[in-house]
């Protein structure tokens, strides 16, 4: 696999088990997602996990749940809690979910891929101190109306970064300036429509071509639409 790909799957609605095999999934992810308190949670969770799956399983021609997942070794600390790998095969992923949107990123080398709602723009005013300087005043230079559109495609950009780094939030917010690319990292805007905002960000010192998806590939093992 060469190229860089991102999944954007809308959760379909209604009655997930009529279309969704969580047998898949492995024990860990099971727990995981019973112990989320909200319906709604536990069916996002499911729908994601069982996604990845049927991502990586037809990528790689093994079923969704003979996959095993690891960490890699945390850039931070060195302990095993790093980004997910998939010890098995030759290529690396993320992963992220919010409201009713899944993102899913495959690649070559290091990825990480971070979907964000656009907040009020309340949220968006005491959260933007946490960015880089450069980041915060790019969004106080934009106009009232603009500013949590602004917020959003940054703070996405940067949590896509933080994953594909695998460190997440332990490092600060405001260590790196994420408006451009980044030594060594690609940083790409993702188009979702209206309310949302994506980045996916490649571990690679020349531009990438980021190949869209909205249905998720064929699997022969598993039931699973996306739209």
């Amino acid at each position: 696999m060469d190229d860089v790909h991102v999944w954007a799957l809308q959760l379909p609605a209604g009655v997930p088990d009529a279309w969704l095999d969580r047998s898949v999934l492995d024990e860990g992810e099971r727990r995981r997602m019973a112990a989320l308190t909200h319906d709604g949670d536990r069916v996002l969770y499911g729908f994601a996990h069982v996604a990845l799956r049927v991502v990586l399983a037809a990528l790689t021609g093994a079923a969704p749940g003979a996959l095993r997942f690891a960490r890699a070794p945390c850039p931070c600390c060195r302990e095993p809690h790093g980004r997910p790998v998939l010890p098995s095969a030759p290529l690396e992923f993320s992963l992220s979910h919010s409201r009713d949107l899944v993102l899913i990123g495959v690649a070559p080398v290091p990825i990480g891929v971070d979907a964000e709602p656009v907040p009020d723009p309340e949220a968006a005013a005491q959260l933007a101190h946490l960015l880089h300087p450069s980041e915060s005043a790019e969004v106080e230079a934009a106009a009232p109306e603009d500013r949590p559109a602004a917020f959003a495609r940054l703070w996405a950009r940067k949590e896509a970064y933080l994953k594909g780094l695998g460190t997440g939030l332990r490092r600060g917010l405001a260590v790196d300036d994420v408006r451009a690319g980044l030594p060594g990292w690609q940083l790409t805007d993702v188009p979702l429509g209206t309310g949302y905002a994506a980045a996916v960000a490649v571990n690679s010192p020349e531009p990438c071509a980021v190949r869209m998806h909205r249905a998720l590939p064929a699997c022969p093992d598993v039931t699973a639409t996306g739209s």
